[in-house]
């Protein structure tokens, strides 16, 4: 395999990225609910007031993943980075691509001082669940997931 370079995500990269999200809501069998728009997607990560940051998996001029986080603040913990998607296209799952992009957010977390990370992973997704038992990660099943839709 070529070398797997990891690097900040750029503006450029959002068209990639933004594939890599629908590739994911299709594993996670929900196509249709992908419905920010590319400019949309672009401000939030790159505009006046970007909300989101993201490391790139190249390899050989492709993105082949991401690892997509932001900020949370939780009154009991202070600031702790949250993870919202970690994506390797299928074809490349299963290399390492996963854990290299994983290191570096957890290191990017510890060098901004956060105390800690935390991320969502579907009770079925046994694979990524298994990922996840090998960094000891706590899971809780306690906490019940919510939102409301504007």
């Amino acid at each position: 395999m070529t070398k797997t370079t990891i690097r900040q995500a750029v503006i450029e990269d959002c068209p990639r990225m933004l594939e890599l999200i629908k590739e994911l809501a299709i594993f996670e069998k929900a196509p249709d609910e992908v419905t920010v728009s590319l400019s949309e997607f672009e401000d939030a990560g790159f505009g006046t007031q970007p909300v989101w940051g993201a490391f790139v998996a190249e390899i050989s001029g492709e993105i082949v993943g991401i690892s997509l986080y932001y900020t949370r603040y939780s009154t009991w913990k202070g600031r702790r980075l949250y993870l919202e998607d970690l994506i390797v296209t299928e074809s490349m799952r299963g290399l390492g691509i996963g854990k290299l992009l994983f290191d570096k957010t957890l290191s990017y977390g510890k060098q901004c001082g956060f105390h800690g990370m935390v991320w969502q992973v579907l009770d079925w997704n046994e694979p990524a669940i298994k990922f996840y038992e090998k960094y000891k990660a706590e899971f809780d099943a306690e906490w019940i997931n919510v939102s409301i839709t504007y």
